[in-house]
């Protein structure tokens, strides 16, 4: 059976930046359990950065500058998470790699996690075409990664294999 790194936060574990989880559809949900094997992982958590804690974001930048060292992740109270982001990021690669695992299902819009879109950096909600520092670091290494709206993506995927 096909090992998924999936973001712990998907599978109702409290671990988001306020303490709170996501959902995924019953459906896609129920597919994921009994097709693949999933190992739940939070980039942010293995890092050391507690729960809850202030939300962050890729300040002029996207994932891939943040691995360059040429962008920051800060937090809303003006702390610098960075160097917390791309150890979780290097933390999820080591598991990917160890257990062999090709695909990974990532949270959307995180500074971690989003695979097409973040927050700007600039705390207002608004979103940009990019990945965060984790997302950007599995696709690097060649392990393909889609999000929770982006389920039907994978299961293509595995059916073309």
């Amino acid at each position: 059976m096909e090992k998924i790194l999936i973001s712990s936060c998907l599978v109702g574990n409290k671990v988001r930046y306020n303490a709170s989880c996501l959902s995924l559809p019953e459906s896609d949900w129920y597919w994921l359990q009994t097709n693949v094997e999933l190992v739940v992982f939070c980039p942010e958590v293995s890092a050391g950065l507690p729960t809850p804690r202030p939300p962050a974001e890729i300040i002029a930048g996207k994932g891939a500058d943040v691995l360059r060292g040429s962008s920051r992740v800060v937090g809303d109270d003006g702390i610098d998470v960075t160097m917390q982001f791309v150890a979780g990021a290097q933390n999820a690669l080591v598991l990917c790699q160890r257990q062999q695992i090709k695909y990974a299902i990532l949270t959307q819009s995180s500074p971690s996690c989003g695979s097409a879109n973040i927050y700007d950096g600039t705390f207002s909600g608004t979103k940009v075409n990019g990945s965060g520092v984790t997302a950007a670091l599995l696709e690097e290494q060649g392990i393909k990664v889609f999000s929770q709206h982006t389920i039907a993506e994978l299961q293509r995927e595995l059916v073309k294999r």
